[in-house]
């Protein structure tokens, strides 16, 4: 198994044990801190991170080049549009049919993809390339944006139910913050992110990547 996939896979086992507390339960049918979203609805999206990689790893294997990181976010429209978009729409009612069954079944459906996804993923070759959006991207670079997915999430739904963020290991935010960085830059330049890192008098307003 790659440090990559193992990285991976510890994102994903904090996410359930997220899931499993006891505050998501109590603030399932309230809005989250995301706007549109509620916190069942942003549980299942967390969710949904996790199932994404079981469903690419059971999908035949594309022989399309893959894209860079850049350009996998460059051409995906959920960062590009707005909240009342077709696409961000459709990703909030996946949510919450993620999240139909409840909290419990929903942790227990998470859990037992990563389950499946620890003998999968070590069988895996190094060049194998997925197809998602329909996006190819080399699956090592697919799992650092799950990664990502699952580090930000879990913020927002540690946020919208009023308990502290949970701490990833550096295996995972190492590789997180270099993808988030580079999307940064890409969006607001390199000396934005420079000034917004290194000189708080000059530092501009926002720098977010997504």
């Amino acid at each position: 198994m790659t440090a990559m996939s193992r990285a991976y896979l510890e994102a994903a086992e904090s996410a359930v044990r997220l899931l499993r507390d006891p505050a998501v339960a109590a603030a399932w049918d309230r809005p989250s801190a995301l706007a549109e979203f509620s916190v069942r609805g942003l549980a299942g999206h967390l969710g949904c991170q996790v199932l994404y990689s079981s469903r690419l790893l059971a999908a035949e294997p594309t022989a399309e080049r893959p894209l860079s990181l850049a350009e996998f976010y460059a051409a995906a429209e959920a960062f590009s549009t707005g909240t009342d978009s077709d696409v961000n729409v459709r990703i909030r009612k996946q949510g919450e049919e993620a999240a139909a069954r409840g909290v419990e079944a929903l942790a227990d459906e998470v859990a037992a993809a990563i389950d499946e996804q620890r003998t999968a993923l070590p069988a895996e070759p190094d060049d194998r390339v997925v197809s998602f959006g329909p996006r190819p991207v080399l699956l090592t670079d697919f799992l650092v944006t799950r990664m990502m997915e699952i580090s930000v999430h879990s913020d927002d739904l540690a946020v919208s139910v009023g308990i502290e963020t949970p701490e990833l290991p550096e295996s995972v935010v190492e590789p997180v913050l270099a993808l988030l960085s580079g999307l940064a830059v890409r969006r607001h330049g390199q000396t934005a992110v420079l000034r917004a890192l290194s000189r708080e008098e000059r530092a501009p307003g926002t720098i977010a990547a997504i």
